[in-house]
């Protein structure tokens, strides 16, 4: 009886090692990295202006005077205050600071500029629309500065991850790895080789998926983050096995070794 219940402890033992090993490489992130030809490019990592954003425009130059008129009912003192982290479970993560004045996309792409009139940013990337800026500003003022920004780079991670909800991206740039980051990372049971994103761009609603656990996934036109975007991360088949299951089950399993391992006991000692 001894040597029999040892047998059984000691595969117990074996499974739960293989178990473990084995979730321990599905959580790995890109796992074949150095076989990797790094191939992304710089239009993927650009999106496009679309409506509603909030452009952050300040315009400088050595003799700030002359671009006043550029910077209309704006002063150096003020501050635009926006979200670092919106949305989640945890709080006080700050506040990211926009110096400048702000102008709202409108319905049909246009902003309204001092002195410039109506300008368009349809289809154009903010360093175009930066570099029409400057175009246009040169015609008035010698080598100006210009600065543009996003205000409201919003994405959305739902599923499994550690913390949901809406997040700002400061510089208006960011990868799926800086939002997993800024999430808290996926929880155990998060499906790290099936990861939904949805964009909308220009209107237009399209989605893809990508596999952390995959490199390539720095190749994918989805691997860099647009305005909008909203990340899925699914359940793992644990997740969904285990919430099938009895939730008195674990207690139950328990309870059952505890009572083999006495009457283990029980039966040694009657035999002495």
């Amino acid at each position: 009886m001894k040597g029999k219940i040892l047998v059984i402890f000691c595969a117990l033992a074996l499974v739960s090692c293989r178990v473990k090993q084995d979730a321990k490489n599905d959580l790995n992130y890109m796992q074949n990295i150095e076989n990797v030809a790094i191939e992304s490019s710089t239009k993927n990592s650009s999106s496009t202006i679309q409506n509603g954003d909030q452009l952050v425009i300040l315009i400088t130059a050595k003799d700030m005077d002359v671009v006043k008129p550029f910077n209309q009912n704006y002063s150096s003192s003020e501050i635009i205050q926006a979200n670092a982290y919106a949305g989640g479970n945890t709080p006080g993560q700050g506040t990211l600071s926009v110096s400048g004045p702000t102008y709202i996309v409108d319905s049909e792409g246009y902003i309204d500029f001092p002195v410039l009139g109506k300008l368009n940013t349809k289809d154009k990337t903010l360093p175009e629309f930066k570099e029409l800026i400057r175009s246009k500003v040169s015609q008035y003022v010698i080598n100006p500065t210009i600065n543009v920004r996003l205000a409201n780079f919003k994405i959305t991670i739902l599923g499994e991850v550690n913390r949901q909800g809406d997040y700002i991206i400061s510089n208006g740039q960011g990868t799926i790895l800086n939002a997993l980051g800024m999430a808290g990372d996926l929880t155990m049971f998060g499906k790290r080789d099936d990861v939904l994103i949805i964009r909308t761009e220009n209107g237009i609603v399209t989605h893809g998926k990508i596999n952390l656990q995959d490199a390539n996934l720095i190749n994918s036109p989805f691997y860099h983050l647009k305005q909008g975007d909203a990340i899925i991360i699914a359940a793992n088949k644990v997740k969904d096995v285990s919430s099938k299951q009895n939730p008195n089950t674990g207690l139950y399993l328990t309870a059952a070794s505890i009572a083999l391992t006495a009457a283990a006991l029980v039966i040694s000692l009657i035999k002495k």
